[in-house]
Parts: structure tokens; C-alpha cells; sequence
């Protein structure tokens, strides 16, 4: 467990004990997973046009089979992303500042050897790094126009990885075919913002934590906490 926003130095220094609780891989995983494929198959699209009695069959979907998934990052939830892009048949490929081949042999994928080779290669590219002075802004401007004009971005990680506003005009401009992002640098997202009618966008409020197994693992834990505080003997203390 981890939680950057806390200064537990300070913590520390007042004496103060802090605990936290569990968040589980899987609800982001499968989010990601489920923003992926509302990309691929046009769903948002074809859903509003069947509820407007617009046109039947607008899109043509995007396969996955024999595409290219680049991960840019191979942790908990990238490896679990990655485990299911195999499933579907398709090649996946990882980066990260300091990611092994050890490490992605033992995932089942390849190694890409820089991070500009995998955001070239990509079809569908998506990002699982925990954000810090060397990821941050990681992609940006040099590197979404390194991406196909056919590519999708996919960000449920943290919104400071990407610069946002390259990426609003990466999508206005049509040098990629879409994005996905559940995270923003302002949240809950103003009303006005751009991010909220951006074109080829699907968005998703901040969703990839919030699932019933999380939230009940979170009050429960909580709970715990207060009562081991209580008692005198801390658990899941965090620093």
C-alpha cells in the first residue's frame, strides 16, 4: 500500500500514525480493458445512433487479433492488461524507464527496445506507470505524433503522464483515431472543460478504483484500522 498525496514525513515528525487500506489490480484492469474495446468496436457510436434511429452499422470495428498492444508499463496492472491482450491473440509489447527482459519474459511478451519503438508500433497503446519525476509528462507532443494515424491511447493510470493538452490537439487534428482516459489534471472535471467534448474521445470519470469489491474491501479495512488504532496496536501503517 502507498498513497503519494500524504507527507509522511510529516506525519512522522507529528506524531502521527497513518494506515491505509487495500485497492485490488483487477477493476482497473478490467476497465482498461473495457475502454479498449468501446474503441475498437465504435460502441459509444453505434449505441447513440441506434438510440437516435440514425444509421445502421456506422462504424467498421477495429480487430484486435494480430494487432499490437504497447504497454507502457508492466506492474500489477499492466501485466494483468497485458495477460488478456495474449488471450486475444494479440502481440503485446512493454516499455518502462527501467522495465527488464526478465520481467516481460516472465509476463509472456516482448521487450520493446525504447520507448519511441513501442509508441510506433502500437495499434492500441496504453498506459500503466506510477507517476514520478521520470514519468511524468511521458508522453507528450514528440510522442503522440509518433503513433499511426490508426492508433488508439488508452489512459487509466494518472492524467499527469500524458500532457493533455497534446493530446486534445492530437485528437482535434485526427493524428490519432481515438483515446480513452478515466483520469484528468482537474477532478471532478470542470463543466466547460475541453476534455468533455473532445472528438474521438471516450471518457469516463475517474471509474478505474470504483467497484464494489474495492469500496467494500475500503470500509471494511477502515473500520479495522480504527478499531486496531484503538486498541493500541496499529495495522497497515503506512511511511
Amino acid at each position: 500500500m502507498r498513497n503519494s498525496v500524504i507527507d509522511h514525513a510529516a506525519a512522522e515528525r507529528g506524531g502521527v500514525t497513518v494506515c491505509g487500506t487495500q485497492s485490488f489490480p483487477t477493476p482497473p484492469v478490467e476497465l482498461t480493458w473495457a475502454l479498449l474495446l468501446g474503441l475498437a468496436r465504435g460502441l459509444v457510436t453505434e449505441n447513440n445512433a441506434l438510440r437516435a434511429n440514425g444509421p445502421w452499422q456506422s462504424t467498421v470495428g477495429a480487430d484486435l487479433h494480430g494487432r499490437c498492444l504497447g504497454l507502457l508499463g508492466l506492474g500489477k496492472i499492466g501485466s494483468r492488461v497485458a495477460r488478456v491482450g495474449l488471450a486475444f491473440g494479440m502481440e503485446v509489447t512493454a516499455w518502462s524507464p527501467h522495465l527488464t527482459k526478465e520481467r516481460t519474459d516472465e509476463v509472456g511478451v516482448e521487450l520493446a527496445s525504447s520507448k519511441a519503438k513501442l509508441i510506433r508500433s502500437g495499434d492500441f497503446v496504453s498506459l500503466h506507470l506510477v507517476l514520478g519525476d521520470t514519468t511524468r509528462g511521458i508522453l507528450g507532443a514528440p510522442e503522440l505524433a509518433l503513433m499511426k494515424p490508426t492508433a488508439h491511447l488508452i489512459n487509466t493510470s494518472r492524467s499527469a503522464l500524458v500532457d493533455q493538452d497534446a493530446l486534445l490537439t492530437a485528437l482535434h487534428e485526427g493524428r490519432i483515431a481515438g483515446a480513452a482516459v478515466d483520469v484528468f489534471d482537474t477532478e471532478p472535471l470542470p463543466a466547460d472543460h475541453p476534455m468533455r467534448t473532445a472528438p474521438r474521445l471516450l471518457a469516463t470519470p475517474h471509474l478505474g478504483y470504483v467497484s464494489d469489491l474495492n469500496y467494500r474491501t475500503y470500509y471494511t479495512q477502515a473500520v479495522e484500522n480504527i478499531e486496531a488504532y484503538l486498541s493500541g496496536t496499529p495495522i497497515r501503517r503506512l511511511g
